[in-house]
Protein backbone atom coordinates (compact mmCIF):
# COMPACT_ATOMS: atom_id res chain seq x y z
CA UNK A 1 0.00 0.00 0.00
CA UNK A 2 1.46 3.35 -0.99
CA UNK A 3 -1.40 5.81 -0.54
CA UNK A 4 -1.69 7.76 2.68
CA UNK A 5 -3.14 10.98 3.98
CA UNK A 6 -3.19 13.02 7.15
CA UNK A 7 -6.46 14.11 8.74
CA UNK A 8 -6.90 17.87 8.84
CA UNK A 9 -6.18 17.92 12.58
CA UNK A 10 -3.02 15.85 12.04
CA UNK A 11 -1.86 18.34 9.40
CA UNK A 12 -2.45 21.19 11.84
CA UNK A 13 -0.39 19.37 14.49
CA UNK A 14 2.36 18.72 11.94
CA UNK A 15 2.53 22.41 11.00
CA UNK A 16 2.55 23.52 14.65
CA UNK A 17 5.33 21.10 15.59
CA UNK A 18 7.39 22.07 12.54
CA UNK A 19 7.10 25.77 13.40
CA UNK A 20 7.96 25.06 17.04
CA UNK A 21 11.18 23.25 16.09
CA UNK A 22 12.11 25.85 13.49
CA UNK A 23 11.75 28.58 16.14
CA UNK A 24 14.05 26.59 18.43
CA UNK A 25 16.79 26.32 15.81
CA UNK A 26 17.05 27.22 12.14
CA UNK A 27 16.71 24.04 10.08
CA UNK A 28 15.33 21.91 12.91
CA UNK A 29 11.81 22.19 11.50
CA UNK A 30 13.05 20.69 8.24
CA UNK A 31 14.76 17.91 10.16
CA UNK A 32 11.49 17.20 11.93
CA UNK A 33 9.64 16.98 8.60
CA UNK A 34 12.32 14.61 7.28
CA UNK A 35 11.83 12.42 10.35
CA UNK A 36 8.05 12.38 9.88
CA UNK A 37 8.58 11.42 6.21
CA UNK A 38 10.87 8.57 7.27
CA UNK A 39 8.29 7.40 9.81
CA UNK A 40 5.54 7.43 7.18
CA UNK A 41 7.83 5.39 4.89
CA UNK A 42 8.28 2.79 7.65
CA UNK A 43 4.51 2.62 8.12
CA UNK A 44 3.92 2.17 4.39
CA UNK A 45 6.61 -0.51 4.13
CA UNK A 46 4.88 -2.70 6.73
CA UNK A 47 1.62 -1.24 8.10
CA UNK A 48 0.98 -4.12 10.50
CA UNK A 49 4.41 -4.01 12.12
CA UNK A 50 3.79 -1.16 14.54
CA UNK A 51 2.31 -1.02 18.01
CA UNK A 52 -1.47 -1.62 18.10
CA UNK A 53 -3.40 0.89 20.18
CA UNK A 54 -6.76 -0.72 19.39
CA UNK A 55 -8.14 -3.18 16.84
CA UNK A 56 -8.33 -0.31 14.29
CA UNK A 57 -5.44 1.96 15.24
CA UNK A 58 -1.66 1.50 15.38
CA UNK A 59 1.16 3.89 16.22
CA UNK A 60 4.66 4.28 14.88
CA UNK A 61 7.10 6.47 16.80
CA UNK A 62 9.66 8.78 15.27
CA UNK A 63 13.28 8.03 16.07
CA UNK A 64 14.75 11.47 16.64
CA UNK A 65 11.83 13.42 18.09
CA UNK A 66 9.35 12.46 20.85
CA UNK A 67 6.41 12.02 18.48
CA UNK A 68 4.12 9.20 17.47
CA UNK A 69 1.97 8.85 14.37
CA UNK A 70 -1.27 6.98 15.13
CA UNK A 71 -2.80 5.59 11.95
CA UNK A 72 -5.54 3.36 10.63
CA UNK A 73 -5.22 0.89 7.79
CA UNK A 74 -8.08 1.53 5.39
CA UNK A 75 -8.96 -0.47 2.28
CA UNK A 76 -7.30 2.02 -0.08
CA UNK A 77 -5.00 4.08 2.12
CA UNK A 78 -3.26 4.63 5.43
CA UNK A 79 -4.99 7.38 7.41
CA UNK A 80 -2.67 9.22 9.81
CA UNK A 81 -4.92 10.54 12.55
CA UNK A 82 -2.47 12.64 14.59
CA UNK A 83 1.07 13.90 14.97
CA UNK A 84 1.32 13.36 18.72
CA UNK A 85 3.88 14.99 20.97
CA UNK A 86 4.34 12.12 23.42
CA UNK A 87 5.75 14.44 26.11
CA UNK A 88 2.48 16.34 26.42
CA UNK A 89 -0.15 13.68 26.97
CA UNK A 90 0.91 10.15 26.13
CA UNK A 91 -2.64 8.86 26.72
CA UNK A 92 -4.16 11.20 24.12
CA UNK A 93 -4.29 8.33 21.64
CA UNK A 94 -7.40 7.08 23.45
CA UNK A 95 -9.35 10.04 22.04
CA UNK A 96 -8.37 9.03 18.49
CA UNK A 97 -9.92 5.56 18.49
Amino acid sequence: MTDYRFTSSALTELKQATLHYEEMENGLGGSFLDEVDATVARILADPNAWHPLSPRTRRCRTHRFPFGLPYQIRSTEILITAVMDLRRDPTRWKTLL
